[in-house]
């Protein structure tokens, strides 16, 4: 048999091993956090409760799931051990403080340069982009024919009868 037959064969054993691995190092991860659980965390089951873990023994975990409910799980049962943060996030709709976290919008304020003294330096006078009001625009013509003219010129309206066929 020649290389070129063979090759197939050999990638698809290698593909098999790299997906028996990383599969294999999930389970282990999964196996770890099940392990490190301590009374008190707040969990997720793989039927999506949101409980908090009040005793854990060899294989099984006593969780809180609310008032006076206490219920028994396997350690396989349990899908995530969730953070502080997250659990009240998702649990009591607690919000961490993100003032902390947001990014500034400009870059005045990480080069320390203040708006106020940079506008103040420029003799420009501010340029207006807002919308006229009406009564601003009515206010244009200064007299009464050339109002009249403005009138004439804009199409009229009709009760939507049309005559021409």
């Amino acid at each position: 048999m020649s290389l070129v037959t063979l090759l197939p064969f050999i990638v698809l054993i290698g593909a098999m091993f790299l997906m028996t691995r990383s599969a294999k190092k999930k389970q282990q991860q999964a196996a770890n956090m099940r392990n490190e659980m301590q009374p008190g965390s707040g969990i997720r089951t793989i039927g999506g409760l949101y409980a908090t873990v009040k005793e854990v023994s060899d294989d099984t975990v006593l969780v809180d799931a609310g008032p006076g409910v206490e219920l028994l799980f396997a350690k396989n049962a349990i899908g995530a051990v969730l953070t502080d943060d997250e659990y009240n996030r998702i649990v009591h709709g607690i919000e961490h403080d993100l003032k902390s976290d947001v990014v500034p919008d400009d870059a005045s304020s990480l080069t320390g340069t203040d708006e106020s003294a940079a506008a103040a330096d420029s003799d420009e006078k501010p340029v207006d982009l807002g919308k006229k009001d009406e009564s601003d625009e009515a206010e244009e013509p200064t007299d009464a024919v050339t109002a009249e003219a403005k009138a004439d010129d804009e199409p009229k309206k009709s009760g939507g009868d049309s005559e021409a066929k």
